[in-house]
């Protein structure tokens, strides 16, 4: 048991959101031993937990997790804690960061599980929209470190626990103090670069839209398929390794040297091969995983708007051709019927697209103002 003191040192936390993610990470920070506040915008959600007054794990965790508090009032989730964890898709960051916005208090911490690409920058952007003046650090993980399930009304089953997860805030000096006050919770974070490196590591960007759009017919009509195996050819893996490229080329125009999908396979995976289609069918994690049942789904409706508009949009910004991401986007919003660069997170929207190469870099490290 840790004394009174170490307890009276340990942050308190907020965990905003209630999906596969949030549920896991509350119950599992409550069974570290942490005080932890949970929000969810809506009663129906949280009332499974209020009722038994907090949340079962089963798998890699087990237990029950004591929640302090669960609301679905904003004030009274953040208020009092050090720690705000945003465990929401990428199209909720906007509206977290506009119900948070009035209740923000000097000292605080908000950290994006994952911010996808520029999660953190969008957040910032939002506060400096309202006028919120207070001293605080904004980042984001570079990937989520569960994989979970919510398998009933408080209760959720953790598949995995990831062992390095990059985390990196909006000024990049800030990012030790960040992971001093993390790790005493999640040791698996480890410092990232900055959040223009965490934002062109996603990884997700790379595979998921475009496997789901070359599947298109077959996700349609019979999505019984393993989406990482049999959704992937040699000849869709080409066109992979092309969005690749092409996320790795705007992300070197930054001065970033992003990842490869392979190499974040081996990494992630201990995967390798002579080319991507090779190192992704020699992946052992991805059997079984199967393939989405419409494409309404969040590897679209997500990863498209929040992870290759803004790539695309960048790669405008500094004359670095994506034709391929923009194809990709131009498909995407045919099939959903949705105009996801008009809604996604354009250099317009972010506020950064009158800055220099030299004040992007310098965002990353210190704090221009955003226009």
């Amino acid at each position: 048991m840790p004394s009174n003191e170490e307890s009276s040192t340990k942050p308190r936390f907020a965990v905003l959101g209630t999906g596969h993610g949030g549920m896991a990470m509350a119950g599992h920070l409550s069974l570290m031993g942490f005080s932890v506040n949970l929000f969810n915008r809506g009663e129906e959600r949280i009332m499974g937990i209020k009722s038994t007054g907090g949340i079962e794990l089963k798998g890699e965790i087990e237990g029950f997790g004591k929640v302090n508090l669960c609301t679905t009032n904003m004030q009274e989730a953040i208020e009092d804690v050090d720690i705000i964890m945003v465990v929401v898709p990428a199209y909720a960051h906007r509206w977290m960061a506009e119900q948070a916005a009035p209740y923000l208090k000097d000292g605080q911490m908000v950290i994006l599980h994952p911010g996808r690409t520029f999660g953190a920058l969008e957040f910032k952007r939002v506060l400096d929209e309202k006028g919120v003046n207070v001293d605080i650090i904004i980042a984001e993980a570079q990937t989520f470190i569960y994989a979970s399930r919510v398998n009933g009304p408080g209760q959720s089953h953790i598949f995995r626990i990831k062992q390095s997860i990059p985390v990196a805030s909006i000024r990049a000096y800030q990012i030790p103090q960040l992971l001093k006050r993390l790790k005493v919770a999640y040791p698996q974070f480890v410092a990232g670069d900055n959040i223009f490196k965490t934002s062109f590591d996603n990884i997700g960007s790379v595979f998921h839209p475009a496997i789901c759009i070359l599947n298109a017919a077959r996700i349609e009509d019979d999505p019984d398929f393993e989406f990482y195996h049999k959704g992937v050819s040699e000849s869709v893996a080409r066109v992979l390794e092309q969005v690749d490229k092409e996320r790795v080329d705007v992300a070197e125009a930054l001065g970033i040297r992003a990842m490869t999908a392979r190499q974040w396979l081996y990494m992630a995976y201990n995967a390798s091969g002579d080319n991507l289609y090779e190192a992704m069918q020699r992946n052992h994690g991805y059997k079984g995983i199967a393939a989405p049942k419409t494409l309404k789904v969040r590897y679209i409706e997500e990863d498209v708007p929040f992870s290759l508009v803004p790539m695309a949009s960048v790669g405008r910004m500094l004359n670095v051709p994506t034709p391929t991401i923009d194809l990709l986007i131009y498909l995407a919003s045919l099939i959903n019927n949705c105009d996801y660069w008009a809604k996604g997170r354009t250099v317009e929207r972010l506020g950064i697209k009158d800055m220099s190469l030299r004040d992007l870099r310098l965002l990353a490290i210190g704090e221009p103002k955003i226009k």
